[in-house]
């Protein structure tokens, strides 16, 4: 395993902090009255009792996704969606105005979002032409005050696997934390990294209940990783940062995991059908390859056919203004009824 002590590259204020002691931290088990955390005593004007408050440290949730992913629960963060676990990461090992973090755009926005927030440092290493890591461009990049690096595989908005040799290279050559955002592991090829945890001390793998567990309104994001980076997670999160209900919801759902795998087959299969289409018409001049839910497609007159679909009621997410995806659209894969009428509504369009 990598030898990198997390405590050093951790902020001052964040090694000295005394995390907020929650009346349930205090106390764990069962008891007959609670008369501790000022919650009201007489229920909640709901079918179900919401009145007392969530396990902060979410165990039953953990000892579920455990199981699924064969990770022990002392290895895992689970936060409200992604985005809390990567701004958390900012909070925790980022001096403002003094460290900096670096991403290989095009790449998903909250990472440089976290960084303005948190006034830390971007730095912005470009992915190659065919979307994959310029090593040499992140190794000039780092310096000492270079905290973490951000690498989101498979891709978004680009939608293809980062090879995996080149993050090995980069999680055994980089002193800082190497953050590999896996939110469309799910339908990709790629083996996920969260195999790799007792090899690097350094590695967050961040993955997601909103994608193929169609939880996306649940917020429920999930961070893998070494247990000195999730004590870390659990010091500075808000006390109860996953609601009861959210916890038990997103239970209910980790049993129908049959179901989720019938949809990824589906979704799969309707992305492969979709890309051909695609390909077969003629304003269309590329479709890139995916291993995730959406394909990213260089079309002629890319804004005119986005107002275009806008008119017809048809939601696509134009990137025709982000770096390497010029003239480019990302079409998430829909259902067979819904990819159909894509297809006939681009081929309506004339300029």
């Amino acid at each position: 395993m990598t030898t990198i002590d997390i405590n050093s590259l951790l902020r001052e204020n964040i090694k000295k902090l005394v995390p907020y002691s929650s009346a349930r931290d205090e106390f764990s088990g069962e008891a007959s009255v609670y008369l501790d955390a000022n919650e009201n005593s007489f229920g909640s004007p709901l079918p179900t009792a919401y009145n007392r408050y969530p396990d902060p440290l979410q165990w039953k949730l953990k000892e579920k996704i455990s199981t699924i992913k064969g990770v022990p629960p002392q290895n895992i963060f689970v936060g409200n969606g992604s985005d809390e676990a990567i701004d958390l990461l900012f909070r925790a090992f980022c001096n403002p105005g003094v460290d900096n973090v670096i991403i290989v755009p095009p790449t998903y926005g909250m990472y440089e979002v976290s960084a303005n927030i948190n006034d830390i440092e971007l730095r912005k290493v470009k992915l190659l032409e065919n979307f994959q890591l310029d090593l040499e461009g992140i190794a000039e990049a780092i310096d000492k005050n270079t905290k973490m690096i951000f690498i989101c595989s498979p891709n978004n908005p680009t939608g293809n696997s980062i090879d995996r040799q080149d993050i090995e290279t980069v999680l055994s050559n980089f002193e800082g934390i190497v953050v590999i955002d896996e939110a469309y592991i799910n339908f990709s090829r790629q083996k996920t990294f969260i195999q790799e945890l007792t090899e690097y001390a350094n590695l967050v793998v961040l993955q997601t209940l909103s994608k193929a567990w169609g939880l996306a309104a649940l917020r429920v994001g999930m961070a893998f990783a070494c247990q000195d980076i999730i004590d870390v997670y659990n010091k500075v999160k808000p006390p109860y940062n996953m609601s009861q209900a959210t916890q038990e919801l997103a239970l209910e759902a980790l049993n129908n995991i049959e179901q989720v795998n019938v949809w990824i087959k589906e979704t799969v299969t309707e992305r492969n059908k979709l890309s051909k289409a695609l390909e077969g018409i003629s304003i269309v001049e590329k479709v890139y390859p995916s291993d995730a839910n959406f394909v990213l497609a260089k079309i002629k007159y890319a804004d005119y056919l986005y107002d275009f679909l806008v008119e017809r009621g048809i939601i696509v997410r134009n990137r025709s203004k982000v770096v390497l995806c010029e003239d480019c659209l990302r079409i998430t894969v829909g259902t067979p009824s819904e990819n159909e009428a894509l297809i006939n509504t681009i081929k309506e369009f004339v300029i």
